[in-house]
């Protein structure tokens, strides 16, 4: 039986063995950004900072959306910019969201999108946040903040699409704020895999058991390096990372322990 770890009006998040299952729980509103929502994410990542036995995440939505951006409905609701005049409220808002995708592309753990529905704005940049994202064929992906009169970069979105899918792509989609379905997404290769709706969180649960499969320090290790090279300014400097990184989980006793178990098969041969 999964563990739940927090639970909040908003937000849920179980331990199942060594995969959590983190829910946005709003989908009355296709599980919009409220100042709940955003603040049940960031307690999640404060839970899960403390949970060694979390090895991976799956982030998901209820309902029939993934995340539908910020809730405009709740703009005022924001108890951080009380006593603030505009500007610095808005900015204050702007930095509890945008703080999300750091936090989750830090963390320990790899993050598995299971996007089930919408995913623009605000939830857009929460799936480009995930290390992978599978997505059901109703799912629909949208830069969204240039059709609100705002620059389409956003929240870590300008950062994180063209590294994913390129600087063409990036450029047209946040330029038009156009919607696009999961089979785009796949094409521009925004998503991994697109499954049924019904095997959606089976399909996530498999590959987060498969990257279970790998020690902790490996799996940590290639998150950590991935991050750090894809802005590594040469292929010099890259290697030169990987080559400590190596050579110090050659010193992990999971990595000996696995050396032993190669060296005795080899010798058998």
């Amino acid at each position: 039986m999964p563990t739940e770890l927090l639970r909040t009006d908003s937000v849920s998040l179980e331990l199942d063995e060594a995969v959590a299952t983190l829910t946005l729980t709003r989908p009355d509103s296709l599980n919009a950004m409220s100042p709940g929502l955003v603040d049940g994410l960031h307690s999640c990542l404060d839970v899960l900072g403390r949970t060694r036995a979390a090895r991976v995440v799956i982030l998901t939505g209820a309902g029939r959306g993934f995340c539908a951006g910020l809730d405009l409905k709740e703009y005022g609701k924001w108890t951080l910019a009380e006593g603030l005049d505009s500007v610095d409220a808005a900015l204050a808002i702007q930095e509890r969201i945008a703080s999300l995708m750091p936090r989750m592309r830090e963390a320990r753990q790899p993050f598995i999108a299971a996007v089930n529905g919408a995913a623009t704005g605000g939830g857009l940049a929460l799936a480009l946040s995930c290390d992978v994202r599978y997505a059901t064929p109703t799912a629909r992906f949208s830069v969204a903040f240039v059709k609100l009169g705002l620059s389409g970069c956003d929240v870590g979105v300008s950062y994180l699409l063209p590294r994913l899918v390129g600087s063409g792509h990036a450029s047209e989609l946040s330029l038009t704020g156009r919607l696009i379905d999961a089979d785009e997404a796949l094409r521009i290769g925004l998503v991994n895999r697109v499954v049924t709706a019904h095997e959606l969180l089976a399909a996530c649960s498999g590959l987060a058991s498969e990257i279970c499969a790998n020690t902790d320090y490996a799996v940590t290790m290639t998150k950590q390096v991935l991050a750090c090279n894809v802005d590594a300014p040469t292929l010099r400097n890259a290697i030169e990372l990987e080559n400590r990184t190596q050579v110090l989980g050659t010193q992990a006793a999971s990595t000996r322990a696995l050396m032993a178990d190669w060296k005795a098969v080899a010798a058998r041969r």
